[in-house]
């Protein structure tokens, strides 16, 4: 089932939809049945599609094992979190009003590829096989760097927070199955992400979601700094729109959809006593 979540999450299963409005709703679907007979249906026409992925797949599997041996632990189970099928509104449609503004924001993403400083920052906000080299483009905002040796229980935090709320995006990517940006216009990307994502939804951004739930636990656990904080996951979920990955209504509803499930992590006690031991240690190292 692990594998299966990764192939709806990588757009391979592959639901039956017309522009951004869906032929039917989650519902009245059987789920877990649901992913299993789309993925069957379409194996054959995604299967070089599906090879691709399960070696990417298992590549940052082994980068992982490589730079860490820490074990995330979810505060909240996947079935406890809210569904965002039913709290966020679907896409803009391609010929809908509301889309113009993402015409506009696209076109805004390019002339910002113009500044070589703004591109430079895009580029490596793109990162997300090595964790610690995505915490610590918080560095600067955040006021020191997070790691798993000289931050434990901040990297902890952090990261038991990051997996315990993104999987909320796998099941809207899967309806959705948004066309991305450069795909839609047959642009290249100035990251080195094009191969993997080409063929796989946009909407919600998971690199937004997860940036402005870093900027959220940041910010509690040095509320002092939490313009600094802020300001940098504004600009970090910018990226994917310079970059070409995402709309910006991709964009904007990630960050509710961080917001919901930073709430749910107030509830939890494990959340909140990890929480203290981050402070603790920000307030010792500061």
């Amino acid at each position: 089932m692990v594998v299966l979540a990764q192939l709806v999450e990588h757009r391979i299963v592959v639901p039956s939809v017309v522009g951004s409005s869906p032929t039917f709703h989650p519902k009245n679907s059987g789920n877990a049945f649901w992913y299993c007979r789309c993925f069957l249906i379409n194996y054959e026409k995604y299967k070089s599609l599906i090879m691709r992925k399960l070696s990417f797949l298992f590549a940052v599997a082994l980068i992982v094992v490589k730079v860490s041996a820490f074990t995330p632990e979810v505060y909240v189970q996947a079935e406890q979190l809210p569904r965002l099928l039913y709290i966020l509104p679907a896409p803009p449609a391609f010929d809908s009003p509301e889309f113009a503004a993402d015409e506009v924001r696209y076109n805004w993403g390019k002339v910002q590829r113009q500044d070589s400083a703004r591109l430079a920052v895009a580029v490596a906000d793109a990162e997300w096989d090595n964790l610690e080299v995505v915490l610590n483009r918080w560095q600067e905002a955040f006021g020191m760097p997070i790691s798993e040796v000289e931050t434990p229980h901040i990297y902890a935090l952090l990261v038991n927070a990051i997996a315990t709320v993104d999987p909320m995006r796998v099941e809207p990517k899967a309806f959705y199955h948004r066309q991305r940006p450069f795909e839609r216009y047959e642009d290249t990307m100035p990251s080195h992400e094009e191969p993997f994502l080409r063929g796989e939804g946009s909407y919600p951004s998971g690199h937004s979601l997860r940036g402005w739930l870093i900027g959220l636990v940041l910010a509690q656990v040095a509320p002092e700094r939490a313009e600094a904080i802020y300001a940098r996951s504004w600009d970090y979920c910018n990226s994917r729109v310079i970059v070409g990955a995402h709309w910006q209504s991709d964009v904007d509803n990630s960050r509710t959809a961080a917001s919901v499930g930073f709430g749910v992590l107030q509830n939890s006690n494990r959340y909140r006593a990890q929480l203290i031991k981050a402070q603790l240690e920000y307030q010792s190292k500061k």
